[in-house]
């Protein structure tokens, strides 16, 4: 009779959202912990009908998937297209002798680890592991200083959520009534909504008013040219935007300024071309040009739609990917937090290319 011994060996179970993020935080993982993605969410409200379990059909509530009976309780229901991973998960997690739960550090991301948390019902030891920036170092940061879930957060996404269904479901179909179809109204586009409509009011009640005012482009001999601009005339300022009231289109009361009509600018151009120029002073001030501060989330899509008429969303999922494979911090965010290890490299390339009179000496 033979005999047989088994060897178990620990396993760890990581759940990330994205199947990007998990082959790439893996090369910097022991080969015991297995990761695997969530996909994004893995529970919401219901999106149609057929989704409403079959104890809740009856009820007036059920399609707006939140009971306003009951101090506004949540229906939450795995989608179709969730189950499968859901599934996997829960399979995966069997092998497990412990679970991270490595979704991302913001409110969607902590809902997200809760929902798991509620769904896969894990008999292991389970522990939170955030991170914001994907390199060896950050990680094993990460997995030394594991917590708890913050269920601020995740009541603070739940919140939104529910904001957006109960806002959303009663003033979308307004929008696609008077405005196009297939729009948005939750909790963030219902005040977007509301501030167009004060804006439009504004435009409809606005009075436009006008003014001029003179520029010279000016040389001598083989000096480079420069451009004057008429500031003052008879000793008076001479009147800009800011001088008129942007609902009468008038000059400001008590505002002391020449307003300069498109007849008084053609004469007085006339003159000025026909008079003599001198220079009676001329005064030069430092600049100082400093660094711009790191993207926020607001900040990297303005310059993207900017400078490459990138949509918000399409930034965003350029900047996910980048995220994903350790090439920029996290960009959710209106922190202008850096790595460390990113602003030592950049310090250290600033000094062997150009020298350590170029480098500051503190971190700006």
């Amino acid at each position: 009779m033979e005999g047989y011994i088994s060897l178990s060996v620990a396993l760890t179970l990581v759940i990330v959202e994205s199947p990007t993020k998990a082959r790439t935080i893996k090369q910097f993982l022991p080969k015991d912990f297995l990761v695997e993605a969530s996909m994004g969410h893995v529970r919401d409200l219901p999106n149609n009908a057929s989704e409403v379990p079959a104890a809740q059909k009856g009820e007036k509530w059920a399609n707006l998937g939140v009971n306003t009976r009951e101090n506004f309780e949540p229906l939450y229901v795995v989608p179709k297209d969730k189950k499968k991973v859901v599934k996997e998960l829960k399979k995966a997690l069997k092998e497990a002798d412990q679970l991270l739960l490595a979704t991302d550090e913001d409110r969607e991301g902590e809902s997200i680890s809760w929902h798991l948390l509620q769904l896969l019902s894990p008999k292991v030891p389970v522990k939170r592991m955030v991170f914001h920036e994907i390199t060896r170092e950050a990680i094993s940061k990460a997995l030394a200083d594991t917590r708890d879930l913050d269920m601020e957060l995740v009541h603070a996404q739940e919140t939104r959520r529910i904001l957006d269904r109960l806002v959303g479901y009663t003033l979308s179909p307004l929008l696609w009534k008077k405005v196009a179809r297939g729009l948005s109204a939750g909790r963030v586009q219902s005040v977007a909504v509301r501030l167009l409509v004060l804006r439009e009011r504004d435009r409809r009640a606005f009075k436009s008013g006008s003014y001029w005012d003179l520029k010279a482009n000016l040389q001598k001999g083989g000096t480079s040219p420069f451009e004057a601009k008429l500031i003052r005339l008879n000793g008076r300022k001479i009147a800009v935007g800011n001088d008129f009231d942007e609902t009468t289109g008038s000059l400001k009361k008590g505002t002391d300024v020449e307003l300069i009509t498109k007849d008084a600018s053609q004469k007085l151009a006339k003159i000025l071309k026909e008079s003599p120029w001198r220079v009676d002073s001329v005064e030069e001030k430092p600049t100082v040009r400093k660094p711009v501060p790191p993207f926020t989330t607001s900040t990297l899509q303005q310059e993207a739609n900017r400078k490459l008429r990138l949509s918000a969303r399409e930034t965003m999922r350029c900047a996910q990917g980048l995220y994903e494979r350790g090439f920029i911090t996290y960009m959710r965010t209106d922190s202008v937090h850096l790595s460390q290890q990113a602003i030592q490299a950049a310090r250290n390339c600033v000094e062997s290319r150009y020298g350590s009179d170029f480098l500051s000496k503190a971190v700006r």
